[in-house]
């Protein structure tokens, strides 16, 4: 077995950044962040079978777990908590659980990460069954309350993926299904909150956006389903009413969708009707 290298821990292509202009430190930044997308790119087919993995067992009526510490938590659960809002599914379909609980959303808390039994203490809280699937979500692939909980999981046959952007990682070898996205080094050496966190950011987005659509919480391109929890969603739920019904009148069709509590709900009341 090769030796385990980790890309993200290796030294920036670039030096004295404390001697760069304004314009330097953002252009190149930016370049390296132009680089990340090709790299998801090339995990396409892993997060292909991770999507059918999960969408199969959602579909059962399961649930999935996104499972992280820092900045790689922090991204599990805002992709977690935007799913109700934006699909209009009960919260608890996804969840995200970070180490250190939820003082660590907004606070680094100290050695939370390097228990290698509080992920599955943590996912025990849920009840997780063999009905769902735990992602694990580790830009290094190394940490231990990421890999202590995919290796309870397993040894009880409940499915496992993981994200992490070094090859061949220890989290890796504990998912049934690894997406792997090699960035490289980051701009500034280690600082995995950047391309490796974006990287995180787009495969998450892929997933939980692909897994929704083949829940049917999507018609065409819109979020039929969507809450209607400030004005702005109100409005764009408004116009998709108008569309979908070929109406011009703007206060009708804001009554049918206030009344009905959804897009889909108000198209599919109106032309029954």
């Amino acid at each position: 077995m090769s030796e385990f290298i980790k890309v993200t821990e290796q030294s920036s292509t670039y030096r004295h950044l404390e001697n760069m202009s304004i314009p330097e430190l953002l252009t190149n930044i930016n370049n390296e962040d132009k680089t990340v997308p090709e790299a998801v790119a090339k995990a396409i087919p892993q997060i292909e079978k991770l999507v059918a993995a999960i969408s199969d067992k959602m579909l059962a009526g399961g649930r999935v777990f996104y499972i992280g510490a820092g900045t790689s938590g922090r991204l599990g659960i805002v992709d977690a908590s935007e799913c109700p809002p934006t699909f209009g599914v009960p919260y608890g379909l996804v969840i995200g659980l970070i180490a250190g609980g939820e003082k660590a959303i907004t606070q680094a808390v100290e050695f939370a990460e390097d228990s290698i039994d509080e992920g599955w203490s943590d996912l025990q809280k849920h009840f997780i069954s063999d009905k769902d699937v735990v992602v694990g979500l580790a830009a290094s692939g190394t940490t231990p309350y990421v890999i202590g909980a995919l290796k309870q999981c397993r040894k009880r046959g409940i499915i496992t993926g993981s994200i992490s952007c070094n090859p061949n990682s220890p989290v890796s070898a504990e998912a049934d299904f690894p997406v792997e996205v090699v960035v490289g080094p980051e701009f500034v050496t280690g600082s995995t909150r950047m391309k490796s966190g974006t990287a995180q950011k787009l495969v998450l987005n892929m997933i939980s956006t692909s897994i929704m659509i083949q829940l049917g919480r999507v018609e065409d391109n819109k979020m039929v389903n969507m809450q209607l929890s400030n004005v702005k969603l109100v409005d764009r739920g408004v116009k998709m009413v108008m569309d979908g019904l070929s109406l011009t009148d703007y206060e009708k069709a804001k009554d049918l969708l206030l009344k009905h509590g959804s897009v889909k709900k108000a198209v599919e009341a109106a032309t029954a009707s």
